[in-house]
């Protein structure tokens, strides 16, 4: 990697009263000159505020594979440093608490990303950046995060705004350069929702959590079942079996954290994916379960998970699982779900 610049900014303190517990080591975001990228910067920024702790602003040349004359290899990266100094000052012009960083790289967008994360951080990244495919959904460096990244990954959407938590009335700092600066900071905050699928996911509830914690809005557990008749003549269980993650779930947030409102809700439909992206309009963040575990046999991301990175109205973090996914019969299951002709949570 490049030099890292340090940019001004306190460093981070700790947290005074009860808070949300241990936060990201930092928050890693990548920047491409993309109006997406230029949104991730933004919401990244802002939730490295939340969290008091540094921001570091990664900007890929994926130069290392290539073979160019070294007058071309320079200006692409005298290109990218330009691009990060005027990110890192549109940032600091708006936060100035927060420590910032850049780097420099030239490999891939998603291995520097990774690196930069560690095993602590959380990476940041537009929905789609300056590439060619246009027509996909999802840039190919969002896909490749999510479907493999071992910290939480949040994904940006174009025209998504970070909301700042009801208790800021804060005015914005001044603008500088072009960049995550001209994205507006709206005051009104909504809630920070959770697919909940079972008691896999009580490690995505619980970074849901946190995350409602710090911008002092009510977190929703939401658990979302397919009316779509399974193959093979498999009946879909009771509404009561099917919410019964929840309950468990809900009363043990609000023991760990006693001054967030917990609410739970469950919903039948014949689109999972559907069903969460209509209650991800109300939401000031989507949190879901990421990769697969381990031993998974299927995709490592599955349909529903594909489809909120898709066309969620908000910002989706994904939580990567790391351990069994269900016991003995992960892989029964797995072969199950992928014969079903419905989404899953995951």
């Amino acid at each position: 990697m490049d030099g890292t610049t340090d940019r001004p900014g306190s460093a981070p303190g700790p947290r005074s009263g009860s808070g949300p517990g241990p936060g990201p080591g930092r928050i890693v975001v990548g920047v491409d000159g993309s109006p997406s990228a230029d949104a991730a910067a933004a919401w990244a920024a802002r939730e490295a505020e939340l969290w008091h702790t540094g921001l570091c602003v990664v900007h890929a040349t994926d130069t290392s594979a290539l073979y160019l004359r070294p007058e071309e290899t320079e200006r692409i990266r005298r290109t990218g440093r330009e691009l990060l100094d005027r990110v890192a000052a549109t940032v600091t012009a708006r936060h100035p608490e927060v420590p910032v960083v850049t780097e420099l790289d030239d490999g891939t967008a998603p291995a520097a990303l990774r690196a930069a994360a560690a095993l602590t951080g959380m990476i940041v990244v537009g929905h789609r950046g300056l590439g060619g495919f246009s027509s996909l959904v999802l840039g190919s460096v969002g896909l490749e995060l999510a479907g493999a990244a071992t910290a939480p990954v949040v994904v940006i959407r174009d025209g998504e705004q970070p909301r700042r938590p009801a208790a800021s009335d804060n005015a914005a700092g001044p603008a500088g350069p072009a960049g995550p600066a001209e994205v507006a900071e709206p005051v009104e905050a909504g809630a920070v929702l959770a697919a909940v699928r079972d008691v896999n996911d009580e490690g995505c509830a619980r970074a849901a959590a946190r995350e409602a914690l710090l911008r002092k809005v009510p977190l929703r557990l939401l658990h979302v079942w397919s009316t779509t008749p399974y193959l093979g003549g498999l009946r879909t269980p009771a509404v009561e079996a099917q919410v019964r993650p929840l309950t468990g779930m809900a009363a043990s947030l609000r023991a760990e954290f006693p001054d967030l409102t917990v609410d739970t809700a469950g919903e039948k439909g014949r689109s999972v994916a559907g069903a969460l992206v209509e209650a991800s309009r109300h939401a000031d963040l989507l949190v879901v379960g990421g990769r697969r575990a381990p031993g998974y046999l299927g995709p490592t991301l599955g349909r529903t998970t594909l489809g909120l990175l898709q066309h969620a109205h908000c910002p989706v973090e994904l939580i990567p699982r790391h351990g069994s996914e269900t016991g003995p019969g992960a892989a029964l299951g797995a072969v199950l779900e992928q014969a079903r002709a419905h989404g899953s949570t995951s």
